[in-house]
């Protein structure tokens, strides 16, 4: 088993329905089972959080995986950072990089996105982030605009 982190957001509908729809959807199958939840937080439209997974699935699997949760919950891919009912995004695949047509990891923006860096702390703060560890990566970024929810659990659990 590998462990992969995966970063999730919604800004359209039902937000936090949508993220809890999307952990039950990627374990569904039982080859990935999500082992650790940041908190959620709100930017001034998303719903963001991270998640830690343990998964069988080598990291174009788990990528599919990702993009057809998406598509179950209605994204439909228009435009490029366009609203979305949830975007499901493949951040580390325990420590491989790889870079392919549709897949680069650790993923090319991960240190430059408070809304991932933040939560991604929360689960894994001493996971390697180039040069840094994302706990301290998270320590220096700007978090204006970026507010701690907290679980995803409050308001419904998920199922």
């Amino acid at each position: 088993m590998t462990t992969a982190y995966i970063a999730l957001g919604s800004n359209l509908g039902e937000r936090a329905a949508l993220l809890r729809g999307a952990l039950a959807a990627l374990e569904r199958a039982g080859d990935v089972r999500v082992v650790a939840e940041s908190a959620v937080y709100e930017t001034p439209d998303y719903l963001n959080m991270v998640v830690a997974v343990e998964t069988s699935l080598g990291p174009e699997a788990l990528l599919e995986r990702c993009l057809a949760v998406e598509a179950a919950h209605g994204r439909v891919r228009r435009e490029r950072w366009g609203a979305r009912t949830l975007d499901l995004d493949l951040l580390s695949h325990g420590a491989m990089t790889l870079q392919t047509e549709r897949l680069t990891l650790p993923h090319p923006r991960l240190a430059e996105r408070a809304f991932v860096l933040v939560p991604l702390a929360e689960i894994a703060p001493e996971l390697k982030v180039g040069d840094a560890t994302a706990g301290a990566l998270a320590a220096l970024c700007d978090r204006s605009g970026l507010r701690r929810i907290g679980p995803l659990a409050e308001g419904g659990g998920r199922s």
